[in-house]
């Protein structure tokens, strides 16, 4: 059975989501602890709380344009806000009584939600299920401008990571991960983001 869970590093008043740039948009967003230009507010925008998923998705930081790695954090508040606008990627029926339902939301939904499978350090897919946040343009700016509370270029220790584990040194990779842990979530959004089965 799937399991549909957010787990991230988070405290009472913030959340930890993680994005990869190129270093035209990255360096800048890390000197200034925010996202200034040439930061797009013009597109979407894709934010996700585990550390893995991201691994997986940028090479450990490997692919063009993701050269850098960034752990952004932003508030809760922010966070909770956006998956409450949000819409998911596909027209689940235990969601959307009929796929006319959901795409009348999908017009006017400034938040989409798509769930991947999880990550294992070496890359591997889980039977467990990982959130991915698209923020569009009609709420970027309240995540760039409200939301977000600091920027922490992790690409060094990305690079560590992958380079022990290159090494063969999984345990040693593992103890340098960030930590995660489940978040909880209001029943109400449990049900609306296709997390009960």
């Amino acid at each position: 059975m799937e399991i549909f869970e957010i787990r991230a590093d988070y405290d009472r008043d913030s959340i930890v989501v993680y994005q990869a740039y190129g270093r035209a948009i990255g360096e800048p967003a890390v000197a200034a602890g925010r996202f200034v230009p040439p930061f797009s507010r013009d597109r979407m925008t894709w934010i996700k709380p585990s550390f893995l998923w991201l691994m997986g998705r940028s090479g450990w930081a490997g692919k063009p344009g993701q050269e850098m790695v960034l752990a952004v954090r932003i508030t809760r508040e922010g966070w909770e806000k956006a998956l409450r606008e949000a819409v998911l990627t596909s027209p689940d029926r235990r969601v959307y009584a009929d796929s006319a339902v959901w795409r009348e939301r999908m017009k006017s939904a400034p938040v989409r939600v798509q769930w991947d499978p999880e990550r294992t350090l070496r890359g591997a897919h889980l039977d467990a299920r990982s959130i991915q946040v698209g923020l569009s343009r009609h709420i970027i700016d309240e995540y760039a401008d409200n939301w977000t509370v600091g920027i922490t270029d992790l690409t060094p220790a990305v690079r560590k990571i992958r380079d022990l584990l290159r090494q063969g040194r999984e345990d040693k990779a593992r103890a340098l991960l960030p930590p995660e842990k489940v978040y909880p979530l209001p029943e109400e959004l449990v049900l609306s983001l296709g997390m009960r089965a």
